[in-house]
């Protein structure tokens, strides 16, 4: 028996992160794929990396896409890449300077990415293609439900949707490993028919390419290696099929040694929902609130995989400011009555069949997704944010790319982000977020195939709807107001009102009433006590008290 063992599994991000919760373009499939792995190795400025020029020739001319759906999928998979923070705030203050389309145009132009990986990453989004026997017999939420059919769904913490879920993720790889491995094939070594030789070999290079969706370790130990690196190793490289004189792969032992290799994510959702740490409670809770499930494995899980789960927290307020929630992907699952404030930089957010719920996040680097929500307000900023399937929710939104609405979604409310908390810019600056630019106003809407969906589905938020949050809790830092400001006609608006109320007071103050009739004519409409010192967890059976409930006016 070999000395080494090695057990590989799906990374999580190019999933949860990567693939957009939405049935892909039809031409994203092998056929085409195929075609386009040939053709960006026989033009200029395809390979090795390819540039957005050449992809929106691909993608507009031979894939017949949108050039706003195109543009979707390259910001989507430069998104996923491991960018340092100043890397990214310097690509935002270069789109910032923009002033035109054209201008606009020639600074996407300097983008590019690594080819052969972004050939994986086309691939991937068949992940949420739509299966007929699936429609026909899947969950319909929300609706009426047996309580022992109830119990068991609310249970499952996995979606409906793949991103999360981590069996299927390696149900996938298992399924179109050949496929996968095919694309990263040099094209001299297809048939006629386009399919692979017997014989064919991976180079190293196209070995490094895999490390986007592979990552694994040896002998079960808890360090974890990308591919490429985990087949440094001389035994795994033998059972893998290296030849030092070709110094490639053989693809057929190699699809033989990764079909054997292949296990479950040990740091994915399963084994976090089952074996993960729980969260630290302020206070005990009684009766409904036993629901809660609150894992994370932030304190063992490598970069990339730290994962919070909060399941079913009912009639709560819950914050946090914890450097155990840095970078971590987080989901909300079946929430409700709930208020949640999670003040830290943050990897991903999914919120998933929430209800009734205010949830304010730190600066999200990736990806804010809100799924089959009712009646949810969101407060982030993020590097993009997607809603699909969702009902009468206000987003209060910072981000640099178009807000995108997938299909299913019902009188939702979009408008600019309106608080801060000490310390914001800080971990915006952590995360590589910038102020500039910001697209909370121009969603982009997804259909099928790409195409608009309901106009209908969505509005601006009046001036007259618009009050400031006002986040009740003491924190060290130096922000005490938007760094940014508020967009001009909603500044007037607050402005007015504040005007308006300062004219009364004055009104009320001349009249020099006693103090019987100052309390008849002058009654507090927005009730307020200290804030709490004690920045953990605070429950509750009814309405929030009144820090959390009202400040500087009605949360809308």
């Amino acid at each position: 028996m070999d000395k080494y063992t090695a057990c590989v599994w799906p990374r999580l991000e190019p999933f949860l992160i990567g693939v957009l919760p939405a049935t892909p373009p039809s031409k994203f499939n092998m056929h085409y794929l195929r075609k386009m792995a040939c053709y960006v190795r026989t033009r200029d400025g395809c390979f090795p990396r390819l540039g957005w020029h050449m992809w929106r020739h691909i993608a507009c001319g031979k894939l017949q896409l949108a050039e706003e759906l195109s543009w979707l999928y390259f910001e989507t998979f430069d998104l996923l890449m491991p960018r340092s923070a100043e890397q990214r705030l310097e690509w935002a203050e270069a789109l910032s300077q923009c002033h035109n389309p054209k201008e606009l145009d020639r600074q996407r132009c300097k983008l590019s990415v690594d080819t052969l990986q972004f050939l994986l990453f086309l691939y991937l989004q068949q992940l949420n293609r739509i299966s007929l026997r699936t429609s026909l017999i899947g969950e319909e939420w929300p609706s009426p439900r047996s309580p022992s059919s109830s119990s068991e769904r609310d249970n499952k913490i996995s979606s409906q949707n793949k991103n999360w879920d981590d069996q299927a993720h390696l149900t996938f790889i298992q399924t179109h490993l050949a496929e996968l491995l095919e694309l990263l094939v040099e094209p001299g070594q297809l048939s006629n028919s386009g399919h692979v030789l017997r014989d064919s070999q991976l180079t190293s290079e196209a070995l490094e390419c895999l490390s986007l969706l592979l990552e694994g370790s040896v002998n079960h130990s808890r360090t974890v290696y990308p591919i490429h690196k985990l087949l440094s190793r001389s035994p795994l490289q033998s059972q893998a099929g290296f030849s030092k004189l070709s110094r490639s792969y053989s693809l057929q032992q190699f699809q033989g040694f990764l079909h054997q290799a292949l296990c479950l994510n040990p740091f994915g959702i399963s084994t976090c929902s089952q074996s993960g740490k729980k969260l630290a409670w302020a206070l005990q809770v009684e009766g409904t609130l036993k629901k809660a499930k609150i894992f994370r494995n932030t304190h063992m899980a490598p970069p990339g995989s730290r994962l919070l789960l909060m399941s079913q927290v009912c009639k709560q307020t819950l914050a946090k400011d914890s450097e155990k929630l840095n970078n971590a992907n987080i989901k909300l699952h079946r929430c409700s009555e709930a208020f949640i404030y999670l003040l830290s930089p943050l990897r991903s957010v999914t919120l998933d069949k929430c209800r009734n719920c205010t949830v304010v996040l730190g600066p999200v680097g990736t990806s804010v997704h809100i799924q089959s929500c009712e009646n949810v307000r969101v407060v982030c900023v993020a590097g993009r944010l997607t809603i699909g399937g969702s009902s009468h929710c206000t987003i209060h939104a910072l981000t640099p790319a178009r807000p995108l609405l997938l299909p299913g979604n019902v009188s939702l409310t979009l408008g600019p982000f309106h608080t801060h908390y000490p310390t914001l810019e800080d971990h915006m600056a952590s995360v590589g977020l910038a102020v500039v630019p910001n697209l909370w106003d121009q969603p982009l809407l997804f259909g099928a195939e790409g195409s608009a969906t309901d106009t209908g589905c969505y509005r601006i938020q009046p001036h007259s709807e618009f009050y400031p949050l006002v986040i009740p809790f003491q924190m060290e830092g130096d922000n005490c107001e938007i760094p940014w400001g508020l967009p001009a006609d909603y500044q007037k608006a607050v402005e007015s009102r504040e005007k308006t109320i300062e004219d009364w007071q004055k009104t009320v103050k001349e009249a020099h009433l006693n103090k019987w009739l100052f309390s008849l004519h002058n009654p507090c409409p927005y009730p307020c006590s200290t804030p709490s010192p004690s920045w953990e967890c605070v429950s509750h059976t009814g309405s929030l008290p009144h820090t959390l409930s009202h400040s500087r006016g009605p949360h809308g």
